[in-house]
C-alpha cells in the first residue's frame, strides 16, 4: 500500500454500524468493509494512518431551537438535497437520529487520537460528491446512479463482489478526503464537497 492514503466512513445506526474504505493516489487500498462500532472503526483507521478521514455524518448540531444548519441549507440550494441536522436536544430525543449520535461518538474518538495520529477529520456528504462527479440523479435509482459514477472513476483495487450502497458511499467519502487534501474541494460550513468540474 502507498505510504499516503485517505479514508472515508459511511455512518449508520448501532445495528448497521459503519462502512469504511481507503484510497491512495491510484485506487482502493482497503475496504470497503463493515465496522461494528466506533472503537472498531478507530482501530481500523489507526492501522491505515490516513492523512484525511471524511465522515458521512454531521460534525455538529444546529443552533438551539433550529432545525437545520446553515451549511446544509446552502448545500441544498447549490448542489443537492440533504437531510437536516436539528439541534442537540432534538437529536437526542428522536430515535431516527441515532446514526447522528453514533457518528458523533466516532468524531470524539478521532479527535482524541488526532494529536497522536496527525490526521485531519472532515465531514462529507457522498450524495453531494456523486452529484458533482456524475450530475444530478434524476429518475435513476440511487444504486444505478452511484454504480455508474463509481465505474466512471476507473479505480484500481475494487473487489469483485457486488458492492452495496454503504460500500459505494464509503468509497465516495474516501475520494472526497483525497480531493480535500489536494485543495480540490469547497466547504459549506463544515461540509466538504468536491469542486465543480473536478474528478475523483
Amino acid at each position: 500500500m502507498s505510504s499516503v492514503c485517505w479514508a472515508g466512513v459511511d455512518v449508520g445506526g448501532r445495528r448497521k454500524g459503519f462502512h469504511g474504505a481507503a484510497v491512495d493516489a491510484e485506487g482502493l487500498v482497503a475496504g470497503p468493509q463493515r465496522l461494528a462500532d466506533p472503537e472498531a472503526c478507530l482501530e481500523w483507521l489507526t492501522d491505515l494512518r490516513p492523512d484525511v478521514v471524511a465522515l458521512d455524518s454531521p460534525q455538529s448540531f444546529a443552533p438551539a431551537g433550529e432545525r437545520s444548519r446553515r451549511g446544509e441549507r446552502d448545500l441544498s440550494r447549490e448542489v443537492c438535497g440533504i437531510l437536516w441536522t436539528p439541534d442537540r436536544a432534538s437529536v437526542a430525543e428522536n430515535p431516527f437520529h441515532e446514526w447522528i449520535v453514533h457518528g458523533y461518538e466516532l468524531y470524539e474518538l478521532l479527535e482524541e487520537a488526532r494529536q497522536r495520529m496527525e490526521w485531519e477529520v472532515v465531514e462529507c456528504f457522498p450524495t453531494a460528491s456523486w452529484t458533482v462527479w456524475a450530475g444530478a440523479r434524476g429518475k435513476r435509482s440511487r444504486t444505478a446512479w452511484t454504480s455508474e459514477a463509481l465505474s466512471d472513476q476507473k479505480l484500481s483495487g475494487l473487489p469483485e463482489r457486488r458492492l452495496n450502497q454503504d460500500d459505494r458511499d464509503a468509497i465516495a467519502a474516501a475520494l472526497t478526503a483525497r480531493a480535500h487534501s489536494r485543495n480540490e474541494t469547497r466547504t459549506f460550513e463544515e461540509i466538504v464537497v468536491p469542486l465543480e468540474g473536478s474528478t475523483a
